[in-house]
């Protein structure tokens, strides 16, 4: 069992500590977006008057607010004020279709749902079928009957609202959507311990090698961290929270492509970001991202999925050896990390190091388990990663049976296959619901180590592996490939070249040619959409 000691009353939240770097230099930008740029002062005065605004609308401690909301400043601000009145944040992203999202919103309690206007037909929608009936707020006029919360915010204190209680190291605070069945969402509950390890973490002291050298500088005030993924989702929320916290300035692009992220990251000096690897190959595919383009960038992460070892290496040609990768998920928002500095350093004698990503970070510890989830493997055998840690979820939110599945004495499943070398490398080989069963002794295909391969093909820019249904096999692989416009790939070929490197059990059934492969709103490749389409027989093939 792990036990994780009782914070102490009156211990500093991180939202203190991002107050406490916004009144220093108070005239130093801390938000931006297009022509939007609040100084720290501003920022301040902003969030306090939200915070009173949430409060205005018969808000207590404890209760719950959804944030169905775009990448703008102001979502950054109300999500701030949620926290800051001691309220619980339910981010609600953009996937879900309607009826998932109103489970969603119930599922939470969110006694209100803040949207965006751009969303706020399909956020009134999901608050009508709740049954406790959230208070609907939007950031700005919308068309639907709803209160103007920045209207709200304009006429309210800009001091810091007060009488918030403490939180305990057991009390939901931040709530994210990861999935779940039709009608019964999971939500991922995080208590105060992911923030206070996350503060930790980019502290002085932190150890080299941590999450905290993603912003590690010797003037963090003077960094421009660019937001490019959704705010709604773990990978905007620990972005935009590292920036936050060190003081430096956020710049937040509304909605990614690569044309409008190289002009922001160019024209804003941006010195360092975070993308999920469709972004980062698509910035790498841009005629003008050429080395040298970005001189301001010093850090890239990668993370939200895989990345092929081909890609990661010619990003360290492009940008230089400043590209680090993580892993994580939204019931564990940290497990591992592989700094730029070490991965540039072990790379080049170490070539399997590419296909890793990184070793455990502070405070968090990895084992593969067998089938059974106690029993831990030796280095090399492939078997579910399981992780213990403050960046482990307390469970999924209202639902004890899902929490007894996936956590048991502080150990979190995550449902991924991997393995761990000597050194404590870890390595992804699938998601245990991607794995193809196939061949006549119904061997694993891991599409992992398949759509790495298929990425080193000339001419290949996107891959996907699935498992489509067989009269003989039960099931048998089928590849969809992304390809560069005016690139000669050849299907035949495909499945040969597969064969040759990987062995008969992996060579696919059949190779589809594409424009691009169906990515969901954070931009990794949607394999429910594309087996969808497989299927019923939409696919755009070449």
């Amino acid at each position: 069992m792990i036990v994780y000691p009782q914070e102490t009353t009156g211990q500093k939240t991180y939202v203190d500590r991002v107050l406490e770097r916004w009144q220093e230099d108070e005239d130093t930008e801390a938000l931006v977006q297009g022509e939007q740029r609040l100084t720290r002062a501003e920022a301040r005065r902003r969030l306090f008057g939200l915070g009173h605004a949430l409060r205005a609308q018969g808000l207590a401690p404890g209760d719950g607010v959804g944030l169905f909301l775009a990448n703008r400043v102001d979502s950054v601000l109300v999500q701030l004020a949620v926290h800051l009145i001691g309220c619980r944040v339910v981010f609600l992203p953009p996937e879900p279709g309607p009826g998932e999202l109103a489970a969603l919103v119930e599922q939470s309690g969110a006694s209100a749902v803040v949207t965006d206007p751009l969303f706020a037909e399909r956020a009134a929608d999901a608050a009508a079928r709740s049954v406790h009936s959230p208070v609907l707020l939007s950031l700005g006029p919308c068309a639907q009957p709803c209160t103007d919360l920045l209207s709200v915010a304009d006429g309210r204190p800009t001091t810091r609202p007060d009488g918030v209680p403490p939180l305990t190291a057991d009390e939901p605070v931040t709530v994210l959507y990861t999935g779940g069945t039709l009608g019964r969402p999971k939500l991922a509950a995080h208590s105060r311990r992911l923030y206070d390890a996350l503060v930790e973490l980019v502290d002085d002291d932190a150890p080299e090698g941590s999450a905290a050298t993603f912003l590690r500088s010797a003037d963090p005030g003077a960094e421009r961290v660019l937001v490019a993924t959704l705010l709604t989702h773990g990978s905007g929320h620990l972005t935009t929270l590292q920036a936050l916290v060190t003081g430096a300035t956020l710049v937040v692009l509304p909605e990614f492509d690569a044309d409008a992220a190289l002009t922001v990251l160019r024209e804003e000096r941006i010195t360092a970001t975070m993308f999920v690897p469709p972004m980062l190959s698509a910035l790498l595919d841009h005629p003008e991202c050429l080395p040298g383009a970005l001189p301001a960038l010093r850090r890239i992460a990668v993370g939200g999925a895989a990345i092929s070892p081909s890609r990661l290496q010619q990003a360290f040609e492009v940008f230089g050896p400043v590209v680090s990768q993580g892993y994580g998920q939204s019931e564990a928002l940290g497990i591992t990390v592989f700094g730029a500095d070490e991965l540039a350093s072990e790379g080049p004698g170490r070539p399997e190091l590419w296909r890793s990503c990184g070793r455990a970070i502070s405070d968090v510890r990895v084992e593969i388990r067998a089938e059974n989830g106690t029993e831990p493997l030796p280095p090399r055998q492939v078997g579910e990663v399981c992780v213990a840690g403050r960046t482990v979820m307390l469970g999924y939110y209202q639902d004890p049976a899902r929490t007894a599945e996936a956590l048991h004495e502080g150990w979190l499943r995550t449902g991924d296959l991997g393995y761990l070398d000597a050194d404590g490398y870890l390595y992804l080989v699938d998601r245990a619901k991607d794995i193809i069963v196939t061949g006549s002794t119904s061997d694993n295909v891991y599409s992992r180590v398949l759509e790495d391969f298929l990425l080193t093909l000339p001419g290949v820019r996107d891959a996907a592996a699935l498992g489509v249904p067989d009269a003989e096999y039960g099931e048998a692989v089928q590849v969809f490939l992304a390809t560069a416009e005016g690139a000669d790939v050849v299907p035949e070929a495909v499945g040969a070249a597969v064969t040759a490197e990987l062995g008969e059990l992996y060579a696919p059934r059949g190779t589809v040619l594409l424009d691009r492969l169906p990515t969901t709103k954070v931009g990794k490749v949607d394999k429910k959409a594309l087996r969808a389409a497989w299927a019923n027989g939409t696919l755009d093939a070449r």
